[in-house]
C-alpha cells in the first residue's frame, strides 16, 4: 500500500527535537499550518521556506530545516495539504497541472509571511521545493514577475509541470536544480530539456546531478524500493510506478551544495 510504503519519508513529520514553533500562514481563505525553525542569532536573519512533495510533510523536510537553522537561517516548513484535507496525492490523486498552479500561491504567501517577521531580513528570502513541491517551486522560480525571493532550490523537481513556461523560460532568481542520476519518477532528462530552453538568464541556473541516486535520495535509512502504484508524469498517461530511496553520499553532497549556494546568494 502506497501510504505504508511512504510512511517513513512522508508522514514522520517534525520530531519533537526539531519542531520549533507551530505557526499559520494565510493563503486566500485557508490557514496553512507550518513549523518555524528559528536560529539563535540576534538581529534579522535570512529565511528559507520549504515545500513538501506528494506525500505531505516528511522528516526529510524537517531535517533540512534543522540544518538551515544551524547555519543561521530561519526555516519555515509549510504544510500545503492539511488545510485542504489532503494527506497523500502520490497515487490515484496524482496532482494535475491546475493543482500545481493553485499551490504556487502557497510560496508567495509563505514568503510574504516571513517578510513580515521582525527577526527576518525581508531582502534575503529563498524557497526550496521537493518533488511535486519542486515542480510547484519551478513554476514560481520562472514566473514572469518581480521576485520576492533571492534564491530557489529545486530538489528532484517534477519538471513535467514546466510546460506552461513556454519555449523560452526565464529564471527570476538564482535557481539550483538538484537531481538523482537514476531518478525514474522525476527524471533528469525532463529538467534538462527545460533548462536547455533557457536563453535569457542561463547564468542563474545551477545544476547538480548525483551519481547513483534515485528519487528521494535524502530519505536517510530507507532502502531503495519500487512503488508500483504511484503516479508518474514522466510515463505515458501519467502512470505508473517509480523507484525511490536513500543515497547518503548524494545527500551529503546535496547538503554541501545547498549550503554553498545559499551562502552565495543570501
Amino acid at each position: 500500500m502506497i501510504t505504508r510504503l511512504l510512511l517513513f519519508l512522508c508522514f514522520a513529520g517534525a520530531t519533537p527535537a526539531l519542531a520549533q514553533q507551530a505557526v499559520r500562514v494565510p493563503v486566500e481563505a485557508l490557514q496553512l499550518t507550518a513549523q518555524l525553525f528559528r536560529p539563535a542569532a540576534a538581529g534579522r536573519v535570512p529565511a528559507v521556506a520549504l515545500f513538501h512533495g506528494c506525500g505531505g510533510v516528511g522528516i526529510n523536510n524537517t531535517r533540512m530545516a534543522g540544518l538551515l537553522k544551524d547555519w543561521g537561517y530561519a526555516a519555515l516548513v509549510v504544510d500545503s495539504f492539511t488545510a485542504r484535507h489532503l494527506t497523500d496525492v502520490c497515487g490515484r490523486h496524482w496532482p494535475t497541472q491546475a493543482d500545481a498552479e493553485a499551490r504556487e500561491g502557497d510560496i508567495d504567501a509563505a514568503l510574504l509571511w516571513l517578510s513580515k517577521q521582525d527577526f527576518v531580513d525581508p531582502a534575503r528570502l529563498a524557497f526550496i521545493g521537493y518533488s511535486y513541491g519542486g515542480g510547484v517551486a519551478l513554476l514560481r522560480a520562472f514566473q514572469p514577475r518581480a521576485p520576492r525571493a533571492r534564491a530557489a532550490v529545486l530538489l528532484y523537481p517534477d519538471c513535467g509541470l514546466g510546460g506552461p513556461l513556454g519555449a523560452a523560460p526565464e529564471p527570476r532568481q538564482p535557481t539550483l536544480f538538484a537531481m538523482g542520476a537514476l531518478d525514474d519518477w522525476t527524471p533528469v532528462s525532463q529538467c534538462q530539456a527545460l533548462i536547455d530552453r533557457v536563453k535569457v538568464g542561463r547564468e542563474l541556473v545551477e545544476t547538480h546531478v548525483y551519481a547513483g541516486a534515485h528519487h528521494s535520495f535524502d530519505a536517510l535509512g530507507l532502502p531503495v524500493r519500487y512503488l508500483a502504484g504511484v503516479g508518474n508524469r514522466s510515463k505515458p498517461g501519467g502512470c505508473c510506478g517509480a523507484h525511490y530511496g536513500a543515497n547518503e553520499t548524494a545527500w551529503k553532497a546535496f547538503v554541501a551544495d545547498v549550503r554553498t549556494f545559499l551562502a552565495r546568494h543570501l
